[in-house]
């Protein structure tokens, strides 16, 4: 009797430690990462007092802009770092970049250090944006491994918190700081970066085990994300009605933060199912379990082979882990990549010209924040729904991503003609579908990319795979849309008699304005649609087969070692105290 509360104790302990080193509190982990992983969608908020602070024209202030998104989507440095380092040391890595970069550009706007020149503004806003992708790296590619058979599920949830975070930021911002934007690059500098440093060993790949009720958890965790955004939304309203004082943004950010660790009760609650299903003490330091590959085919009695044949026609079947080479000069990655180009690009420009968009058809200011609101919304639903969607529909219909995809890019075309040829209120449902098809075809491309190429090098072709979409944003905005829209605005001022001399901006009002531009962004997304297409065609036998197959085989390999690994220590347990008896 006097023996039970240390025994208590101590499964008390081992319990935590269980939970601590679940792949599920690993997953609750990777969500708050990736809720603080969204800095770069503030830069409208604070953009302002960077430019007023250090006397920066709009030309100065779009450079820095340019540059913040060339960090952003520059993700190859933390996918190279995460093959040959620990996931811990990716995540450390860009924690220190998150807080270097913003907190220079911090001291800079306050003037607590001589004003830096340009390039070093530059220098700073692309280290801070570019820590993002260490998030990415450390957090989504790792959850995606430790969940393989439900990595589009995986990918919807993680980029939905990613949409939802400069949202979060910005409540936490107003509650801490109230309404002083450049302590907002303050928060933007430590928030982050003390997160990734609380949960840097959480994070790490695990043994594979698919549990009966996975994806019923993964729906929970939904509903608890889709509950956060639809508060957000409403606070943002309420807040934009009414003004709100400094309790009641307290009160709000309570809420949000309370709806962001429900995800981590739901943690424990499965952890104890399989406490009580195996509830032998954790080993802290124990290993996870590698398996010996089964040999495959096509590798047994492999003769020597040069670089090129190795590269370009000795390449593993769908679904095996191809080379980092393999995979990039790969007529699938190439067809993808086109595809990413049109799409993405075009939903970017679009995005980045929606508030001038607004103003050319006549809407009020507060009409436009409205089509801003409407985008980053259904921008996040876009992201949840590509990724539950296309899963279920893969699991029970093997209906496959790529046809998803095709049929988002194909709703983007329709969206971006409502803008071409507007009628009425059609910019509002422009918005949405504009904003869904931007969201929904970010998890389908990084699924596609895990599924066809492997997840032993995803961490650096997950990063490449979002490198077309800058290049993408480059042309269509800056060399097709920008260029054509001062075009028609030139031509108002010559019906008007005026010369480009006596105004200080060009502005164009009328239907006129984007017209011709977003027909060429629609024709450019409906290409990218039939090359989606064709990316159907040629993986139509690979996605009719049982593509999370071997994931199932390794799990059972690995279910077994430790069952026998268990029964023989519980032999070698039942003879020590055997001997000690006697």
């Amino acid at each position: 009797m006097g023996t039970e509360p240390p025994i208590t104790t101590a499964r008390s302990f081992h319990f935590a430690v269980q939970v601590v080193r679940g792949r599920w509190f690993s997953l609750f982990a990777s969500f708050l990462i990736m809720a603080g992983a969204g800095a770069t969608y503030l830069f409208a908020v604070y953009s302002k007092d960077i430019k007023s602070s250090l006397g920066y024209d709009q030309t100065t202030l779009n450079l820095l802009g340019f540059f913040k998104d060339l960090g952003a989507n520059i993700g190859v440095l933390s996918g190279l770092i995460s093959e040959v380092t620990p996931t811990w040391a990716v995540l450390l890595i860009g924690s220190a970049m998150n807080f270097f970069g913003y907190f220079m550009i911090y001291l800079s706007v306050t003037g607590k250090i001589h004003k830096p020149k340009v390039w070093q503004m530059c220098m700073y806003i692309c280290i801070g944006a570019n820590s993002q992708n260490f998030a990415n790296t450390g957090a989504l590619v790792t959850s995606v491994k430790n969940f393989p058979e439900s990595r589009g599920v995986m990918l919807g949830l993680l980029k939905g918190f990613t949409g939802l975070s400069g949202a979060i930021m910005t409540q936490v911002y107003l509650a801490v700081y109230g309404n002083d934007s450049k302590s907002l690059i303050l928060l933007i500098a430590w928030l982050p970066a003390a997160i990734s440093v609380v949960f840097v060993y959480t994070i790490r790949p695990m043994k594979v085990v698919r549990q009966p009720n996975e994806l019923r958890i993964f729906y929970e965790f939904l509903y608890v994300s889709i509950a956060l955004a639809l508060f957000i939304m409403a606070m943002t309203i309420c807040q934009k009605l009414v003004a709100f004082p400094q309790a009641g943004y307290a009160v709000s950010v309570t809420v949000v933060c309370a709806l962001l660790f429900v995800p981590l009760f739901i943690a424990i609650r499965e952890e104890l199912v399989l406490w009580k299903q195996n509830p032998k003490p954790t080993n802290p330091n124990s290993e996870i379990l590698e398996l010996e590959p089964k040999p495959k085919p096509w590798l047994e009695n492999k003769p020597k082979t040069t670089c090129f044949q190795d590269i370009f026609l000795n390449k593993p079947e769908r679904g095996e882990d191809y080379t980092i080479l393999q995979a990039l000069l790969s007529t699938d990655m190439m067809i993808l990549f086109f595809a990413t180009f049109c799409g993405l690009g075009s939903s970017l420009t679009a995005v980045d010209n929606l508030g001038q968009i607004g103003e050319s058809l006549g809407y009020p200011t507060k009409t436009i924040k409205t089509f801003v609101s409407l985008l980053s919304i259904w921008n996040y639903f876009g992201r949840i729904f590509s990724g539950f969607a296309s899963e279920t529909l893969l699991s029970k219909y093997k209906f496959p991503r790529t046809l998803m995809m095709t049929l988002v890019l194909f709703l983007s075309c329709f969206g971006l003609l409502l803008i071409a040829f507007p009628i009425p209120g059609s910019v509002y449902i422009a918005s949405v579908i504009i904003g869904f098809s931007f969201g929904a075809q970010l998890p389908l491309i990084f699924a596609i990319i895990s599924e066809l190429f492997g997840l032993k090098h995803y961490a650096t072709l997950f990063n490449c795979g979002q490198l077309v979409s800058p290049l993408g944003s480059y042309i269509l905005n800056v060399k097709v849309t920008g260029p054509l829209y001062d075009m028609e605005a030139l031509k108002d001022l010559k019906r008007k008699g005026m010369n480009r001399s006596s105004v200080k901006e060009l502005t164009c009002i009328g239907v006129h304005c984007y017209r011709l531009a977003f027909v060429i962004l629609a024709v450019v997304t409906f290409f990218g649609a039939l090359a989606s297409l064709i990316l159907v065609v040629r993986t139509r036998e690979f996605y009719k087969g049982d593509i999370y197959k071997k994931f199932r085989e390794v799990g059972e390999e690995a279910d077994h070692t430790e069952v026998d690994g268990s029964q023989a220590k519980g032999k070698a347990v039942e003879d020590e105290e055997e001997g000690h008896v006697k």
